[in-house]
């Protein structure tokens, strides 16, 4: 594959290789599940690791034509581990392709080149996320009509947009645990980026073993819509509905409990997303006026004596100064 150019060549299964080769090892692994496809023994297998899983074919009075409808099950697990797999190879060609050629040019600090890296990883996925994500609440008419958010719960039956969106979703963000390995980021680094890894994979999977099928759909959008909606889709909307209780054979969660966790979990992971920016934010702010204060004292030039004191020969106010060592000559005694 050669996605790295290596200078030198570290020892097999050494940490070193794992590193400069994963991308590399990764596809292998990749193009042996596609290979299983092309085998009749294998292919049942293969075919769970690539295609989505738990079609179910409907019809209704309205549209006569069947139309396909997913649920999901445990081997959703193998599914979500093969686009995992996929989101590590597109990591390496951003990096290698974009970020990399890049860094080059800027000639960037080992500080700025690792959060650079960062941001233009983030910044790819969210893109990608975000048209992705417009277009199935367009195609889904969630926009024109949002009480499809919780009418018919429990939401049992997915298209196959959106079931494949929190496939993907899914993958993406277990993906970004190994890569903390793979990219050596720093030690100091680390917490914090665990800090939203897990926040995005907690949040993602626990709407789609739920059903609910909000934060992953709009969490692309802005903080203050996302709390709107999820007050209105918990706190009123599913309250609302005819189809209360519990049921796990049914995937039933509308209970109190479930919807005021799952509302709780919302708006705290909301808030401290709030919480962080606004403190990066001051802390920011702080930086660039002690910058800017002591520019200003660099800057601004030594004091100078007035032309008023130095024709008084160094004197103030008609005195002379202690650092001046000239004094008038003694007068010369008399002999006696």
């Amino acid at each position: 594959m050669g996605f790295r150019k290596k200078n030198k060549s570290p020892p097999v299964l050494s940490h070193e290789f794992v590193i400069q080769n994963h991308a590399d090892m990764v596809s292998c692994v990749a193009m042996v599940i596609l290979l299983g496809l092309m085998f009749e023994v294998t292919a049942k297998f293969a075919i769970m690791f690539i295609t989505v899983q738990y079609n179910v074919t409907q019809t209704s009075e309205e549209k006569p034509e069947p139309v396909n409808f997913y649920q999901y099950g445990p081997k959703d697990i193998a599914t979500v581990f093969f686009y995992l797999l996929i989101a590590i190879i597109l990591h390496a060609l951003i990096q290698e392709y974009v970020l990399d050629k890049i860094n080059r040019r800027l000639h960037l600090s080992k500080t700025k080149h690792s959060k650079f890296n960062e941001s233009g990883q983030l910044a790819a996925f969210y893109l990608f996320s975000f048209i992705w994500g417009c277009s199935i609440l367009t195609a889904e008419e969630f926009v024109t009509n949002p009480t499809f958010l919780w009418e018919g719960y429990p939401h049992t039956h997915m298209t196959f947009q959106v079931k494949f969106f929190y496939i993907c979703q899914i993958a993406y963000w277990f993906h970004a645990l190994p890569e903390l390995y793979f990219q050596k980021v720093r030690k100091e680094d680390i917490p914090r980026q665990l800090y939203y890894i897990c926040l995005y994979v907690f949040h993602i999977t626990g709407a789609y073993v739920l059903k609910f099928t909000l934060w992953a759909l709009l969490f692309v959008i802005a903080r203050l819509l996302t709390l709107t909606l999820s007050v209105l889709t918990f706190g009123f909307g599913l309250s609302r509905t005819d189809n209360q209780g519990f049921s796990l054979a049914e995937g039933n969660f509308n209970v109190l409990t479930v919807r005021m966790t799952c509302l709780s979990a919302i708006c705290l992971t909301q808030a401290w997303m709030m919480w962080k920016f606004i403190n990066f934010q001051l802390k920011k702010w702080r930086e660039q006026s002690q910058i800017q204060a002591s520019k200003k004292k660099a800057v601004s030039p030594k004091s100078k004596p007035t032309k008023k004191d130095s024709s008084r020969g160094g004197s103030v106010n008609g005195v002379m100064k202690p650092e001046d060592k000239t004094s008038p000559r003694a007068r010369k005694t008399k002999a006696s």
